[in-house]
């Protein structure tokens, strides 16, 4: 198999929202109330894959997340719902679900 780029790889895949590098800190609360404190490698308007570690978690599962968006002068706080959408050795994909405004 040809080893192609980043680049080329986000190109072939179908995306909806376009995804960013993120180096921002993901709050993650689990159910049974345990909260924990991930990286966020990269972002985008409905998803999120953060570095994760023996977490416990599964596919299809639902968490909360509280992560800030640093925009220059002004920080934005987001809380969403998000289910996890896959679990790799890396970490996890979460998809978030729609918000509304706040």
């Amino acid at each position: 198999m040809k080893n192609i780029s980043e680049e080329e790889r986000i190109e072939l895949e179908r995306r909806l929202h376009t995804r960013h590098r993120a180096r921002t800190t993901v709050y993650i609360s689990v159910p049974g109330g345990r909260k924990r404190l991930c990286r966020a490698i990269n972002l985008s308007a409905t998803g999120v894959f953060i570095e994760t570690t023996n977490l416990g978690l599964r596919k299809g599962q639902q968490v909360q997340l509280a992560f800030a968006i640093n925009l220059g002068p002004i920080t934005k706080l987001h809380r969403r719902t998000a289910t996890v959408a896959h679990v790799s050795r890396g970490g996890t994909g979460l998809m978030m679900d729609a918000f509304a405004a706040r």
